[in-house]
């Protein structure tokens, strides 16, 4: 497949596999994401802080204090009603009974009670039994309360009490981490539905009839946003008292501020150790459920609450397929430092703004959307990785069998410019041929692979002296060899660089052929010839190409070989190359000449020197000689 292909299929599975994630967390599988979301809610919470209440709600907390006085819990009836009955006197809104009164008991303090309710607008609490710990929707209901959970029966107050008030389910739904994230609106059994307690509470405040639309509720004309089972998301304002609180045994002191009940909605809870519901929440590890209840209840009221509704949940959807899509397309989009730092960019962007809408009411699901970016980002980074690693070894490998080719310089070269010498280039050069005598009369003797080691030590020698000196081999002639000094391009040293390489290779060659056997060493021989001037610097050939020489300097040098065989000599010098590379001789050799001759296929002479090692054993020291 073509990279294009590869990137759409990638990006079509991303989008399959975001889209797959949303789907299964909405139907009720992927639970651990609920633990995860949990988590990051109770983060984002405590980022945004402490928050200042709408100030509507009173809680009237029996506590420790209270029970400490009475000796006992629960709050003897009379004892209720008497909190009740001062309540009502400083005339609050509605008086909301956080307290199941489902048993009986003493038949005066019962009485007490019953009579007491009447006397105010109330709502008592009343609870959800439901046959298992999983609240589940019953397979094929229809209509929009088909999505509540099914309770196997309501436990109800009392009828002598239940007749003087309202009654409101009290159930809140806690999230994998303990910690309440939604209050329920609506309860059902097989053959009615309730209404929740916060909701009974906030209609009777408000005044105003409740609608039950499709995928939300209306108080009036207020629209109540709620997530998709009619559940209230609730997010708290802070620790525990946040809301305002005051104790019961106010009450009982005479010392209750008129103030902190008048035209107020007034619940009254148990927040007593051991005798009330605790939750986890964001702020506080031990928060009474009594605040939780007025927590919904103020959201309901003031219509402050956080919205998770159908519309957010579309958004949901969409960033999870579309978040994903987004990062492996800029991690195609570069295979580099760059598309990974677009790619955190853009994360980063995301993490800001579900938290920016977070703090500003709107709760985007985090969890879901984390479970569907990474695992594909992180593959997909992965496979790119892997598939850089792989693509970075085989160039490795291509440009490792191309130094085989092609010396180090030039492929460095044409790595930098691809159409290096697609065009002649003349310029000045120095060049050094070399050639092994006798090798071909040794072939018809010799075993090919006997002479193919023979050559490759030869070549390993040439190899070694061109790239010491900085030229170029730019090609082996079998049992010879051509080397440039003056590419990429020609530098002021190239015929010292070049002298040097042609008498390091006369010592080197000279050795290597002493230590061979005597069968192969007595058989072999060798010459060098080298000379400086102008050049044309070239491709040559068709698909397969390779860069060389050519002109008058590159034939004088080859020629050059020759002359020094027909004078007994192994190196042959150019006068022009001496010149050009400033030589002075040195103590362990000799120069002969100049001798101006001519040489094959070429008109005029040249003048040659020739260059004798005098570091071996026996060899005289004769200086430089004249030859006329």
């Amino acid at each position: 497949m073509t990279r294009r292909v590869q990137i759409l299929v990638a990006l079509v599975l991303t989008a399959l596999w975001g889209a797959g994630i949303y789907a299964a967390h909405a139907n009720g599988h992927l639970r651990f994401l609920d633990r995860l979301e949990a988590t990051l809610t109770d983060w984002r919470t405590q980022v945004r802080g402490v928050q200042a209440p709408p100030d509507l709600v009173t809680i009237v907390a029996i506590d420790d204090t209270v029970v400490k006085r009475g000796g006992s819990y629960p709050l003897p009836r009379a004892d209720l009603a008497r909190v009740v009955d001062t309540i009502v006197q400083f005339k609050p809104k509605v008086v909301a009974i956080d307290l199941l009164l489902v048993d009986r008991s003493a038949a005066i303090g019962d009485a007490t009670l019953a009579s007491t309710l009447a006397t105010g607008p109330m709502v008592l609490a009343a609870a959800a039994i439901f046959p298992s710990a999983s609240e589940t929707v019953a397979p094929g209901s229809q209509g929009p309360l088909a999505v509540l959970p099914q309770a196997e029966r309501f436990l109800l107050p009392l009828p002598a009490f239940a007749d003087h008030a309202e009654v409101g389910v009290v159930n809140v739904a806690t999230g994998q981490s303990g910690s309440p994230l939604s209050v329920p609106m609506l309860f059902r059994t097989h053959d009615k539905v309730e209404l929740s307690f916060p909701l009974r509470v906030a209609t009777r405040a408000l005044d105003k009839p409740l609608t039950i639309a499709p995928d939300h509720l209306m108080l009036g004309d207020r629209a109540v946003a709620t997530d998709s089972d009619f559940a209230l998301p609730i997010t708290y304002y802070g620790p525990r008292r946040t809301i305002r609180t005051v104790s019961a045994q106010s009450i009982f002191d005479g010392t209750l501020n008129r103030a902190a009940i008048e035209n107020r909605i007034v619940v009254i809870g148990a927040s007593v150790a051991g005798g009330g519901d605790f939750y986890p929440t964001p702020f506080d590890s031990l928060m009474p459920g009594v605040e939780v209840i007025s927590t919904a209840i103020t959201h309901l009221v003031a219509g402050d609450g956080i919205m998770r509704d159908r519309k957010v949940h579309i958004a949901d959807a969409l960033i999870a397929i579309l978040l994903p899509v987004l990062l492996v397309g800029l991690l195609a989009w570069r295979r580099s430092a760059l598309g990974l730092v677009a790619a955190a960019v853009v994360m980063i962007a995301w993490a800001g703004l579900n938290l920016f809408a977070f703090t500003h009411g709107v709760w985007l699901n985090a969890a879901t959307t984390l479970a569907a970016t990474v695992p594909p980002v992180a593959v997909f980074a992965g496979v790119q990785l892997w598939a850089g690693s792989r693509k970075a070894q085989y160039l490795t490998a291509k440009s490792r069998s191309l130094a085989q080719f092609q010396a180090p310089a030039v492929q460095e070269w044409l790595a930098r410019d691809p159409d290096f010498l697609a065009k002649p280039v003349r310029q000045n050069a120095a060049v050094v041929f070399i050639d092994l005598s006798g090798f071909t009369a040794l072939s018809e003797r010799t075993d090919p692979d006997a002479l193919r080691d023979i050559l490759n030590a030869f070549h390993a020698r040439i190899d070694q002296a061109a790239t010491a000196c900085g030229g170029i081999v730019t090609g082996f002639l079998g049992d010879g060899a051509m080397i440039l000094f003056g590419l990429p391009g020609a530098m002021p040293d190239d015929a010292a660089r070049a002298l040097k390489c042609a008498i390091e290779l006369h010592r080197s060659v000279d050795r290597w052929i002493a230590s061979l056997p005597p069968a192969i060493g007595d058989q072999l021989g060798f010459k060098i010839g080298a000379h400086c001037g102008p050049i044309v610097a070239s491709r040559l050939g068709g698909s397969h190409q390779h860069i060389t020489a050519t002109g008058d300097t590159v034939n004088v040098a080859n020629r050059l070989m020759e002359v020094a065989a027909q004078n007994g000599a192994q190196l042959a010098l150019s006068d022009t190359l001496l010149d050009a590379a400033d030589f002075l001789g040195d103590p362990d050799s000799s120069l002969r000449g100049p001798l101006r001759t001519q040489v094959r296929g070429r008109s005029g002479t040249v003048a040659v020197w020739f260059w004798r090692d005098e570091s071996k054993p026996g060899a005289a020291a004769t200086g430089a000689e004249m030859i006329d």
